[in-house]
């Protein structure tokens, strides 16, 4: 009996190690971790390696390896531990990242967007991926620019038609265009991660059932999670599924998140815009968004929220909830719907439906913009309801500024500065209908002299309990 136990225990053990994923230490494959030393091709080695036994983890103990592109395979977990750092290499003459693959359809959105192999870590067409760990990926040699020159690289992470993939637990420091540029990638989990640069945090573009949780973001110079659904796939494809929840997204200085100085010394982006560092949907919208929850997350010394399709794309089914906002520099809640059309030819304008946002308590927001729902005259946003928002602004506008004639500005990148000074001290609404507003609270320090609401060409707009320094207004509307 005994004899018996003990062979079907060895048994066991051998098949449960058998079925283990095998762990692969980068410095068995020759890497250093000195900072120095150029790792990648001891890290490559590894993944390689470990794809042809049917993969496993890539080990990166603690150290800090130089590198250029890094090759992800199928079933491939890179692991960074403790203490570990992946730090991207500046090229040289002989050295550098992988070239940009060609891509027919780049003039559909940005040099950025339409190439993925110029990266630190990149991958295409793979499944099962993770990218984990308590260490840290820093961007030092990649570029913030749309560098076109080979053995340049622009981005930390770089994904396009990947399945299954996951992200977490990562800090990532400067990191070029983006952090992460993931297209055309289906379930997708992003948990845990700290991220803190010089332009995008995550661009989640054209991808489906994602899950964004429990993430810092601070990104003073571009947006820090934004969704996309461009056409550098070549084909139309919805962003659509995706959860948002749980993350503080800033527009603090550079590094300063990172470091626990939060510093704020550097207030203008290099669009002029002061600082970015926001949750936004568009502004490339070749595709849809569709299926959007967006709850309990916190902005703060940045832009607004900011929803916009612009290129066609069909912008529907959006929840946003349990929102808090502090210091927001321009308009604390911007909905667009333009026609900058930036799509193939033929290609129809789009819509905006079906949005419902709540509970949105906002500080200290940028007076001059209020808030903004703006369709064309060929673009109704439509079914769209407010409810439980709470506004402060600091005031002091005129009443002739409450006069202005806005400019339709079909054509135009949307930002709420392109209208320039908004005529409404807290909601400007035109080309819409079934717009309601409940519980809709405005607080401002000081006197201003522009009506409430201003609309224009708008249908079966709803007010209840809307409030002005804690009284009861009687809503006039200005058309």
């Amino acid at each position: 009996m005994n004899k018996t136990i003990i062979i079907c225990l060895w048994i066991l053990f051998l098949c449960t190690n058998m079925l283990q994923a095998k762990i692969y230490n980068v410095k068995d494959f020759g890497a250093v971790g000195d900072g120095q030393h150029i790792d990648s091709e001891a890290i490559n080695q590894a993944i390689v390696q470990a794809a042809r036994e049917g993969g496993g983890t890539i080990y990166i103990p603690a150290g800090e390896y130089a590198c250029y592109s890094i090759r992800l395979a199928n079933q491939i977990h890179l692991y960074l531990e403790q203490g570990a750092t992946v730090v991207a290499a500046f090229p040289t003459a002989e050295q550098g990242y992988d070239k940009a693959e060609p891509n027919p359809h780049n003039s559909f959105q940005d040099f950025g967007h339409s190439h993925w192999k110029n990266s630190l870590i990149w991958g295409i067409n793979l499944q099962d991926i993770t990218i984990s760990g308590p260490g840290k990926i820093d961007g030092k040699g990649l570029t913030r620019e749309e560098s076109r020159r080979d053995g340049v690289g622009n981005k930390a992470i770089s994904l396009k038609e990947c399945k299954n993939v996951t992200l977490k637990d990562l800090s990532m420091f400067r990191c070029g265009h983006f952090a992460l540029l993931a297209t055309g990638v289906d379930n997708l989990t992003l948990n845990n991660l700290k991220v803190d640069t010089n332009r995008d945090g995550f661009d989640i573009d054209c991808c489906k059932n994602v899950r964004i949780s429990r993430c810092s973001v601070n990104t003073p110079w571009d947006d820090a999670i934004v969704l996309k659904s461009s056409y550098a796939l070549g084909y139309f494809k919805d962003t659509e599924n995706v959860t948002i929840s749980d993350c503080f997204v800033s527009g603090y200085d550079r590094g300063s998140m990172l470091c626990g100085t939060w510093e704020l010394d550097e207030p203008q982006a290099p669009d002029h815009g002061y600082r970015t560092g926001r949750i936004k949907l568009g502004t490339e919208s070749s595709g849809g968004f569709k299926n959007i929850t967006v709850t309990n997350c916190i902005f703060e010394h940045c832009r607004g929220l900011a929803l916009e399709t612009v290129d066609g794309g069909h912008l529907e089914d959006i929840e946003i909830s349990h929102i808090t906002m502090r210091h927001i520099v321009n308009a604390g809640i911007f909905l667009r719907l333009g026609a900058r059309m930036r799509s193939p030819e033929g290609t129809p304008a789009g819509s905006m439906k079906r949005i419902r946002i709540s509970h949105i308590n906002a500080y200290d927001v940028d007076s001059r913009y209020s808030s903004i729902i703006s369709g064309i005259p060929n673009g109704i946003i439509e079914d769209v309801t407010f409810d439980h928002i709470h506004l402060y602004y600091k005031g002091g506008y005129t009443k002739e500024d409450g006069k202005r004639e806005l400019p339709e500005q079909e054509k135009v990148y949307p930002e709420p500065w392109m209208f320039g000074t908004i005529p409404a001290k807290g909601f400007y609404i035109s080309h819409a209908k079934n717009i309601s507003f409940h519980h809709i609270n405005f607080y401002y320090e000081k006197p201003d002299g522009r009506p409430l609401f201003v609309t224009k060409d708008v249908e079966n707009i709803r007010f209840t309990d809307i409030r002005e320094n804690g009284e009861d207004v009687s809503i006039t509307i200005n058309q």
